[in-house]
């Protein structure tokens, strides 16, 4: 089950490394063609784009900005390479939020992690994520024909249906969220049918927690794994099994390169710190270039026990959008960012919000490794001058704060 699915997956790291820096050059190029890219990548010498340090430098577009870019130029805020036209499909996400699917085969990456579940060529499969608007079942369909999987196309609800499918015709996997899934079992129950022959799930668009894995997995679907993936770039990462035993982290898809930046900011953190997920998509028809998902994780070191050689992160660990409204103004995690890039003496910063409404205590906690003659009282000042709030300032040591990638913390009472 742990076996990939190609030599891509076991390359050395630095011969991954090497090859996505070796196409930066020309994804910035393509991406400039658009007209959308060329408005935010205006100026950039795409040969010059060479290293994660020069990446960089780049302007992070942000998934909550593409409302407003797709307004200003329908369907896609002009940041696809192919015309509409040559498109296999257009999906709409609530807002709306249009998402493209090109003709490529796997086009959205699933192949992988429906592999590393253990689907193989002529494997039954009941796909419930929906088939309305949205891409998620595409996404399916597109792995299952990569791996000559067949599909029931389940979609979502019609729970006794689902029950009856999975009977008569014993898929070997289940594909769609965890709750549904949960759902399926006890109405299988209720019934009184036998659904045994699913033993695998490949589930997704919700958080996963330990306590409904184990439901599932002591419920008659022993494996049970997760994949990370959103509308717009389809696969990110997923999680693998050695011999029963779900490793620890996901896996990065082969096409990405991922980096970890503050929330708020486009500044990578150090390794192993909780940040926002930012992801450059190497997809001919769809270029992403530092597209932060919102969603916060961090990055696990070392390899996986499965044997894939990709970097690992944690998996989803809440968003990053942490924007909080104080006495009447809303406060943003990049001005907290703002902040800090005054005094290089401040490692880490966390604006942390007590009290009750229309009572609040604003305070920015500030790991330093020392500290200097009048550092606090400047940090009051750029606080308000940057936020036009007023607020306090504690001074902690270094490692003084979680690692949890929050910005800003709202502990006000509400009652």
């Amino acid at each position: 089950m742990s076996e990939p699915l190609d030599i891509l997956e076991t390359r050395d790291p630095q011969q991954r490394e090497a090859t996505l820096l070796e196409n930066l050059p020309r994804l910035i190029s393509q991406a400039q063609a658009s007209v959308g890219w060329a408005h935010i990548l205006h100026g950039v010498d795409a040969a010059t784009i060479n290293s994660r340090a020069r990446l960089a430098q780049l302007p992070v577009t942000r998934k909550s900005d593409l409302h407003a870019l797709q307004e200003s130029a329908r369907p896609f805020g002009g940041l696809t390479s192919t015309a509409t036209g040559r498109l296999r499909r257009v999906f709409m996400s609530p807002g709306p939020i249009f998402d493209p699917e090109g003709r490529g085969a796997d086009w959205w990456r699933f192949g992988r992690a429906m592999h590393a579940l253990g689907l193989r060529d002529g494997d039954l499969l009941q796909n419930c994520f929906s088939y309305h608007f949205t891409p998620a079942a595409f996404m399916v369909e597109g792995g299952a024909a990569r791996l000559g999987c067949v599909v029931i196309p389940a979609g979502t609800g019609q729970t006794e249906m689902q029950v009856q499918a999975m009977a008569e015709l014993q898929p070997a996997a289940y594909v769609g969220t965890p709750s549904f899934l949960k759902i399926i079992i006890e109405k299988a129950r209720e019934m009184g049918c036998d659904i045994s022959a699913t033993r695998r799930a490949l589930v997704s668009a919700e958080a996963l927690p330990p306590s409904l894995r184990s439901w599932l997995q002591s419920n008659g679907v022993p494996h049970v794994l997760q994949i990370y993936a959103s509308a717009d770039i389809g696969s990110i990462a997923y999680e693998t099994e050695t011999a029963g035993k779900v490793n620890p982290g996901m896996i990065l898809d082969e096409d990405l390169l991922l980096e970890i930046v503050r929330p708020g900011t486009g500044d990578p953190v150090a390794a192993g710190e909780v940040g926002e997920v930012v992801v450059t998509s190497f997809n001919p028809d769809y270029p992403l270039v530092r597209f932060a998902t919102g969603d916060l994780s961090a990055v696990l070191p070392g390899d996986s026990p499965c044997g894939r050689t990709n970097v690992r992160i944690k998996g989803w660990m809440g968003r990053a959008d942490q924007a909080t409204k104080v006495r009447a103004m809303f406060v943003h995690p990049a001005q907290v960012a703002q902040v800090m890039r005054r005094f290089p003496a401040v490692l880490k910063a966390r604006l942390v919000v007590t009290g009750v409404m229309a009572a609040d205590v604003m305070t920015l906690h500030c790991e330093v490794a020392a500290v200097e003659a009048g550092l606090q009282e400047a940090l009051v000042e750029a606080i308000r001058d940057v936020t036009k709030l007023r607020g306090e300032v504690l001074l902690v040591a270094p490692g003084a704060l979680a690692n949890d990638g929050k910005v800003i913390e709202d502990l006000r009472r509400y009652e």
